[in-house]
């Protein structure tokens, strides 16, 4: 039996990264629930061209490799630093490229990170609803650290840390029950949903 496919996308633009640290921590407690490939990716994998791409044919090979890991797993998180209020732009025109259908009943974990708690609300306000849009299963249990939650870049606060294994456990459990499931998307009618 092959391993269930899990992918981590990161969208910090530099290295080391909390957001990154936020993300391998949830990929850790989920393939210590259950048995998992785990594939990690940043943003910054993309390469310098994936702003300037208008269409998925112009994406430069690494990003394009990163849209098609995305595509292909069994099941996702993802995580974003908070710039003004939301994920990355970098982050969303990557997800741009990603096929519509591709994440339909996708399990999916949350993350994000930013300067401090009045940026909490970005998971349910902006990384919530487009997830929503791609119909995937977004757990429950987001996480959301701040710089304070953070020791030498290692994820320190026992709450978040908390936060992180209680998502583990909803991801490895709708991945365990066949969740992640390739489904095709319900056709609309013509007009319909215009």
């Amino acid at each position: 039996m092959t391993r269930l496919r899990l992918v981590g996308f990161s969208a910090n633009l530099q290295r080391p990264s909390k957001t990154r640290a936020l993300v391998e921590a949830i990929a850790e407690e989920t393939a210590a629930r259950l048995p998992v490939e785990v594939r990690l990716f940043d943003v910054v994998d993309a390469g310098p061209g994936l702003g300037a791409a208008w269409a998925r044919a112009d994406l430069p090979l690494p990003a394009r490799r990163i849209v098609e890991a995305i595509e292909e797993a069994d099941g996702l998180i993802v995580g974003s630093p908070v710039y003004k209020g939301a994920y990355t732009g970098l982050f969303k025109h990557l997800f741009d490229f990603v096929e519509p259908g591709a994440l339909v009943n996708r399990p999916v974990a949350l993350a994000a990170t930013g300067g401090g708690p009045r940026h909490a609300l970005v998971v349910e306000h902006a990384l919530r609803p487009l997830f929503g849009f791609f119909s995937a299963l977004a757990v429950p249990s987001a996480v959301y650290a701040s710089d304070a939650d953070f020791q030498d870049g290692v994820l320190a606060a026992p709450a978040i840390r908390a936060r992180v294994a209680e998502a583990a456990d909803q991801l490895a459990g709708l991945l365990g029950h066949g969740a992640g499931l390739r489904e095709q998307p319900v056709a609309r009618a013509a007009g319909a949903g215009r």
